[in-house]
């Protein structure tokens, strides 16, 4: 688990680095210009970051059912080896999916009003302001949406269905709640990211939904890397005693002892 964390860390520092530091100067500035290849790089780090954090999620997912799930044989299926080729899958599958939409992007015509209706070179906001034939594009989202996104997401579902069976059938409610507790941070990310996730790729389009689709994407871009760190560290035993210290200083006045 704590290797796939590291992973979703380098993964958030990118995601991160490639739209918020422009999101920021254009609020500070107020210059909302962006290079074409600029663009163009900001959509491939977004999409690249955005299918591995699926796969990784998904794959954190499959580490928390073989623990709980089959935990006498958890170290015989979850190997070093196991855990380093996962990780590579998510990172090589992303790279040319990525690069793919770059090229299909690139080659689309742009004429008249070039603004983008978004706060990152998004592909869908890209999408709406050419004059070319996106009809193409349109359904390899939804094709592409469908095997890296939902189908993930419903592997994380069945992976947790199997959990929630298995931990209904322990007699202790204690350790009922310190299985689902070891859950718990995991499933707070795939709900805030994976629903934002889909519901913005597969919701029907609207007059408004471009405001809706800044919305939600706002959620997955800046909540959920900001949340990550957070929520994965509630359980670190010397993160919740120094939480609990600061909190009593600032309310009470006194530490605790």
């Amino acid at each position: 688990m704590y290797f796939f964390l590291s992973n979703l860390s380098v993964q958030d520092i990118i995601y991160v680095t490639a739209i918020l530091p422009k999101l920021i100067d254009i609020t500070l500035t107020g210059d909302n210009r962006i290079s074409y290849t600029g663009c163009i790089t900001q959509m491939f780090l977004f999409l690249f970051c955005a299918t591995v954090e699926f796969f990784l999620l998904t794959f954190m997912a499959y580490d928390r059912y073989v623990a709980i799930c089959i935990p006498m044989r958890y170290c015989i299926i979850i190997k070093k080896s196991l855990c380093v080729s996962l990780a590579a899958v998510s990172w090589l599958i992303a790279a040319p999916y990525s690069m793919m939409y770059c090229w299909l992007v690139s080659k689309l015509i742009f004429c008249g009003d070039q603004k983008i209706n978004h706060f990152f070179c998004e592909v869908k906001s890209l999408l709406e302001i050419s004059c070319s034939n996106t009809k193409h594009i349109r359904i390899l989202i939804n094709v592409i949406g469908l095997l890296f996104g939902a189908l993930p997401f419903v592997l994380i579902l069945t992976s947790y269905a199997c959990i929630i069976s298995s931990v209904l059938k322990i007699s202790s409610t204690e350790r009922k709640f310190k299985v689902f507790s070891s859950c718990f941070s995991h499933i707070t990310v795939v709900v805030l990211y994976c629903g934002t996730s889909i519901s913005l790729y597969f919701k029907p389009d609207t007059p408004n939904s471009q405001e809706k689709d800044k919305l939600l994407s706002l959620v997955y871009v800046a909540i959920t890397p900001l949340l990550n760190p957070l929520v994965y560290s509630l359980r670190n035993k010397d993160i919740t005693n120094a939480s609990k210290r600061i909190f009593n200083l600032c309310f009470s006045g006194r530490p605790l002892p």
